[in-house]
């Protein structure tokens, strides 16, 4: 088999084609909610806890050899967490609910099979000699 083919055998499965579709709706979602983070939930934390803008939250550690000052900008960290902690919420409760959609009723018992002819007549053989004793 050359390898165009195995490529292409490969690239056509449908798992490899979900993972594709996951991964650039993943990609979206990220973002979606990297800016739910930024634009919506931390401008009124912030506000809550005192006007406080976590994206401009640093720590000067030193100046560069210009002179310009080196920040530890704890407040862009501060804003993956929570966008990490969005993500992982949402995910958890998309896979709570696709997993619930996926049970199913537990399968009814099996209707035992009727009894086979030999079996009936046999039945009927042993009722007439417990009958004759």
């Amino acid at each position: 088999m050359s390898l165009v083919s195995e490529f292409k055998e490969f690239a056509i499965k449908g798992s490899v084609i979900d993972l594709a579709v996951g991964f650039v709706i993943g990609g979206a979602f990220g973002t979606v909610v990297s800016s739910l983070v930024a634009n919506v939930i931390m401008p009124p934390l912030g506000l809550v806890i005192g006007r406080v803008d976590f994206s401009k939250m640093a720590v000067q550690i030193g100046s560069d050899p210009k002179g310009a000052p080196v920040l530890l900008k704890y407040g862009m960290f501060v804003q993956a967490v929570f966008s990490f902690l969005l993500i992982a919420i949402a995910l958890f409760a998309i896979i709570k609910v696709v997993n619930r959609l996926r049970r199913t009723a537990p399968p009814a018992p099996a209707v035992p099979p009727p009894p086979s002819k030999s079996e009936v007549l046999l039945s009927e053989i042993r009722d007439l000699l417990a009958k004759r004793s």
